[in-house]
């Protein structure tokens, strides 16, 4: 399987509690580009808490490698330092990382330190800003609730949260928690509807067991992947229809839907014909011969309501 000329590409990213984080990933994408196109055949090694099924320093033979390579982070710490007695007889390079320490084992252990910043150097652009060109994925507001209480026996809220949230993992998707509780105070949360109408534009889908998850998405003009988290069907039902969306997949068959594919049915209509009907939806809030509300009778309703006391006796 290995050559004598095989490089092992590492970083902080193959370490058993290292973070893989977004940046340090493109960087290595931007590395393995350089050594695809050079010819060069080589490994990467990977944090088992990050990518289980890759290969990981316990499945590693140092001596099938001839070189190393040390992508992105800082060139810093014991578990660099440990690199370099482990693979010692290799022609160890770091390429895009911060020198913190430039007298420290974990840099002078290196052959060729190619650094991204280091004192007294011009720094140099970071890996990640050159590395291939990714696929657009849809970025996905999940707008869920854990309360309802006044549901009773009837509410299947965790239930529901649950099974989508472990849906949602396995989506190639931007997933991005939203709240519609307002709180000035908490810069996590919006602070008035039209910050959170704001976010809400800027998605592609939202998936929500929350009536007004429903509604406000709507009313942005954004498709929604509704569930109803009260067995039997209650307000998001009823708002679904009121709205002309198509009816939310019910609490008591979402598990069914997972299995017979209707939630990916959903998921796939959403975010194909399902754009031009949330648009037609959200413009049509706003028409002028919009559909009325409870707002529109209430005018007449306090007028009737004030001629009913005022004709009681003593009224």
């Amino acid at each position: 399987m290995h050559g004598r000329d095989r490089i092992l590409v590492t970083g902080w990213f193959s370490f058993l509690h290292g973070e893989a984080t977004a940046g340090d990933v493109l960087a290595l994408e931007r590395v393995e580009q350089v050594l695809r196109d050079a010819g060069e055949a080589y490994d990467v090694v990977w944090s088992p808490g990050f990518r289980a099924d890759g290969t990981h320093f316990e499945d590693v033979d140092p001596a099938a490698y001839s070189r190393l390579v040390f992508v992105c982070g800082p060139a810093h710490g014991p578990q660099v330092e440990e690199l370099h007695r482990t693979f010692a007889h290799c022609v160890r390079i770091a390429v895009g990382v911060s020198v913190v320490d430039p007298g420290s084992p974990a840099v002078t252990g290196f052959h060729r330190v190619l650094a991204r910043d280091a004192a007294g150097t011009r720094p140099g652009l970071d890996l990640a800003a050159r590395a291939p060109e990714l696929s657009r994925v849809p970025v996905v507001g999940v707008v869920l609730t854990h309360g309802q209480h006044e549901y009773g026996g009837k509410r299947r809220h965790e239930e529901v949260a649950g099974v989508l949230t472990r849906w949602l993992a396995d989506r190639d998707c931007a997933r991005l928690e939203l709240e519609t509780r307002l709180d000035a105070r908490d810069w996590r949360l919006c602070g008035t509807p039209a910050q959170l109408e704001a976010v809400l534009a800027r998605l592609d889908l939202v998936v929500t067991d929350r009536l007004h998850g429903l509604v406000l998405a709507l009313r942005a003009g954004v498709p929604v992947l509704a569930v109803d988290p009260v067995e039997g069907g209650a307000k998001v039902t009823a708002q679904a229809r009121a709205c002309g969306w198509p009816a939310p997949v019910a609490a008591e068959r979402l598990a069914e839907a997972l299995d017979e594919g209707v939630l990916e049915r959903w998921w796939h209509w959403c975010l194909a014909d399902g754009r031009d009907e949330a648009a037609r939806i959200g413009a049509g809030f706003r028409a002028a011969d919009a559909v009325a509300d409870a707002a529109d009778a209430l005018v007449p309703a306090l007028g009737a309501a004030s001629g009913a006391m005022t004709a009681r006796p003593g009224g």
